[in-house]
């Protein structure tokens, strides 16, 4: 009898150790699930939410996120160069002159000048939720701003000119993200600009040299570009000054 409830014994304090590490490993797989969860939260805000309700749960949301920014990672994603951005500013300063006369024809006219520059920096464009979920990795809060301008010019001449005006507005915010770090990393434009600056200053050196005088030069810095759209009491675009 002391035999049996000796082994009894060892096999009651078995189970109590198998319990006791079921616990623990559960209690380690549920913070790290919530700390997953947290990060994923803190990097898509409103999107996290969006994608629970839109795929029908928090582990089907979380995979959705984790596919997104795997994608994303293959991509070669890259700052507009200064004449990109030179260039995309004009076209985006006549499409808000155009609201003035024709708003429909400009928030068109603005959703693709922002697909051209997302095409432009990288990211794939062949539909606007891929394209949209792409944006969503890095750039989750201006994504929602692109997502509700897009959804008012999917309406189309069913819009009202107020809704028309925010969609312009939305689209302002992912525009001037996508031209903010225009000019960064681009190594040959940046040598250009170094080489043509040294040679000026070489000039200069050699003019100074010859007449003894100072020569004042224009060295081609670049001013900060207003992006900003403002309306007037008509709800009609201020054009920039």
């Amino acid at each position: 009898m002391g035999r049996i409830s000796m082994q009894a014994d060892q096999t009651t304090t078995f189970l109590i150790i198998i319990a006791a590490i079921v616990i623990v490993l559960a209690a380690i797989w549920f913070f790290l699930r919530q700390r997953k969860t947290t990060k994923l939260r803190d990097r898509y805000g409103e999107e996290y939410d969006r994608t629970v309700d839109r795929v029908g749960g928090r582990g089907k949301a979380e995979r959705n996120l984790a596919e997104r920014e795997q994608r994303v990672s293959d991509f070669h994603i890259r700052p507009l160069t200064l004449a990109e951005r030179d260039r995309f500013t004009a076209e985006w300063h006549e499409t808000k002159t155009l609201f003035v006369d024709s708003p429909q024809e400009a928030v068109l006219r603005g959703d693709r000048l922002l697909g051209a520059m997302m095409e432009a920096r990288g990211f794939p464009v062949e539909n606007f939720d891929r394209r949209y979920e792409d944006l969503t990795v890095d750039h989750a809060e201006v994504a929602n701003h692109y997502r509700q301008g897009h959804e008012i010019a999917d309406k189309g001449g069913d819009a009202t000119t107020e809704e028309m005006r925010r969609a312009l507005n939305h689209y302002e915010k992912l525009f001037a993200d996508m031209v903010r770090d225009a000019g960064e990393g681009v190594g040959d434009q940046s040598g250009e600009v170094d080489n043509a600056r040294h040679e000026a200053h070489t000039e200069i050196g050699d003019a100074g040299a010859d007449t003894g005088t100072d020569t004042a030069v224009d060295t081609g810095v670049d001013t900060p570009v207003d992006t900003t759209v403002t309306y007037d009491s008509a709800e009609r675009p201020i054009r920039p000054g």
